[in-house]
């Protein structure tokens, strides 16, 4: 009996997720939707029927953050609009799945510090994947480009902004041992390599 128990808890916190969707015409990208289990599995993608979003295993000090900040705000429950006449900056939506039930808020902007706070990691999660992107096309069809993806990289890392580092090491791996890259580009991938590798704490 608290085998079953514990293994219907279990199932309890793994059917909890956070569904993120962004919605602004006229920006780039203009529809972002992100999702995230308990169990840190996340999907992103840039269209809403898209057939194979990106699929990444998020850190769990990143999902701890992520889903303690949704704790903070009552599980979408409550109101987020600041209500203040503000420049547009897309319709956002927070929704909590658990089991059966959902509870969702949208909103353009909010005063809540929290709300602000879970805004920023679903911005560096897009930003992150964007990066990846540019970076696996760059690699395979512009050569000469690789170093400014790099740099972006580096600079979104140096900022606190790179979300589920380890998706990078394999492509910055490639980059570092390419002889036909610039130096540069190779000596800032090595580099990005050993820090994203040391972000996994045993």
């Amino acid at each position: 009996m608290k085998l079953l128990l514990l293994c219907l808890v279990a199932l309890s916190v793994n059917a909890q997720r956070i569904v993120y969707t962004k919605v602004f015409p006229g920006s780039n990208p203009a529809y972002a939707k992100i999702t995230i289990t308990q169990a840190g599995a996340m999907t992103y993608q840039e269209e809403a029927n898209e057939p194979e979003p990106d699929k990444v295993q998020l850190e769990a000090a990143e999902v701890s953050a992520i889903f303690d900040l949704a704790a903070k705000l009552g599980h979408f429950k409550t109101k987020l609009e600041s209500g203040l006449k503000v420049a547009r900056t897309g319709d956002k939506t927070y929704r909590w799945e658990e089991g059966g039930s959902a509870t969702e808020v949208r909103y353009n902007h909010s005063n809540d510090e929290n709300a602000r706070a879970l805004q920023d990691w679903f911005e560096h999660i897009s930003e992150s994947q964007r990066i990846l992107a540019d970076l696996e096309r760059t690699y395979k069809y512009d050569r000469l480009g690789v170093n400014e993806i790099v740099m972006r990289l580096d600079a979104a890392w140096q900022g606190k902004r790179v979300v589920a580092a380890a998706q990078f090491v394999p492509m910055l791996d490639r980059i570092a041992k390419n002889e036909s890259l610039l130096n540069m580009a190779r000596e800032r991938a090595a580099g990005l390599s050993e820090a994203f590798k040391a972000v996994r704490v045993p």
